[in-house]
């Protein structure tokens, strides 16, 4: 349990909070009598008419960044030699993750942390908090993404309006990147296309989809809420400046002791937030899904290894089962150096 204290504090260190300016609101954005921002009001569009989508932005809290399969429906979805490396990823406590080695994290980036768009006729721009000076350019002016371009950490994006999405088609990722923390790999031929459409003026939805036939069977789509974020910033975010716990992180999992596929096919099944359970920064979700595929058993697409009959352990967290006075499964456990978070299992 040590190293994987370790590891969580390791992996969740380059994720910052909100900067704020002290005593400076967001100038020229609507607000409401009282002064605060006013999120439902018209979206607003440039001189050429088209939703502007300027401003600061944080996604609402979910999972993906941290392992891109959430949907029972996905699991399977990578091909055998890119689930051997993910499996492999896993043994090895994630060591190479580019982000714990203070290295762009890659086409997901965008999921968990907070960012700037800054728009003009002819290229958008983003830039992201984790990681000063880290940016793209999204180039709206009709270009086409180059044929072979030297393969860079966030790809080449060019975007297109359709109606009022704005598409972005990025690819010339290098895979040295990961399609999330988990440790899910994807190859120089991953094309990632993204959607961003501006509902009101504090409210964008967001879908983006990872397609990749070197290392998938299918194109995985995501799609999530994005808020605007008034009366802050974006908060500097120097990795290599305090990244001193890697050389702590050796060893592989313990891969625990053996149980029959019967005990381990009770913990199946979807687990919701139980009633007074709160959020904890390393699960981000409302529910966690129990799989267990070719006698293994998963928390969503990490590995769970048994200590004993109810206790397992991951590269992630330790995990507990909770049973009741006949031996039936009630309740999910999940243990990180952050707190509890208490799922329920669902009917």
């Amino acid at each position: 349990m040590q190293k994987i204290a370790i590891v969580i504090a390791v992996w969740l260190l380059p994720l910052s909070v909100s900067a704020q300016w002290l005593d400076v609101r967001t100038p020229v954005i609507p607000r409401t009598a009282d002064g605060k921002p006013n999120l439902t009001a018209p979206a607003p569009r440039t001189a050429e008419g088209r939703p502007d989508l300027s401003g600061l932005w944080l996604p609402e809290v979910n999972p993906y960044r941290f392992d891109v399969i959430q949907d029972p429906k996905d699991e399977g979805i990578f091909r055998p030699a890119a689930e051997a490396v993910f499996l492999e990823r896993l043994a090895d406590f994630r060591r190479d993750d580019p982000v714990t080695n203070c290295l762009p994290g890659g086409p997901s980036e965008i999921l968990n942390q907070m960012y700037r768009i800054i728009q003009s006729p002819t290229v958008v721009a983003l830039l992201f908090e984790s990681g000063t000076g880290r940016y793209r350019q999204i180039y709206v002016d009709g270009r086409k993404l180059p044929n072979d371009p030297n393969p860079a950490w966030l790809g080449y994006s060019v975007g297109r309006w359709e109606g009022d999405t704005l598409v972005i088609e990025s690819g010339g990722f290098n895979n040295r990147t990961w399609l999330d923390r988990a440790g899910h790999p994807h190859s120089e031929h991953l094309r990632v296309i993204e959607k961003f459409r501006r509902v009101d003026f504090g409210h964008m939805q967001f879908e983006i989809t990872f397609d990749d036939p070197e290392t998938l069977t299918k194109p995985l789509r995501l799609a999530l809420a994005v808020n605007y974020a008034a009366d802050t910033d974006l908060l500097e975010n120097v990795c290599n400046e305090t990244n001193r716990d890697k050389t702590h992180m050796v060893g592989t999992v313990d891969r625990g002791v053996p149980l029959g596929a019967a005990v381990l096919a009770k913990y199946s099944g979807r687990y919701g937030f139980g009633e007074g359970s709160r959020t904890v920064a390393g699960f981000m979700g409302m529910t966690q899904n129990v799989t267990l595929i070719g006698g293994q058993l998963y928390l969503n697409a990490l590995p769970l290894m048994p200590q004993t009959e109810t206790k397992f352990e991951s590269t992630g967290a330790a995990a507990e089962f909770i049973l009741d006075a006949n031996g039936k499964v009630t309740r999910l456990v999940l243990s990180q150096a952050e707190g509890d978070a208490i799922y329920d299992l669902k009917p």
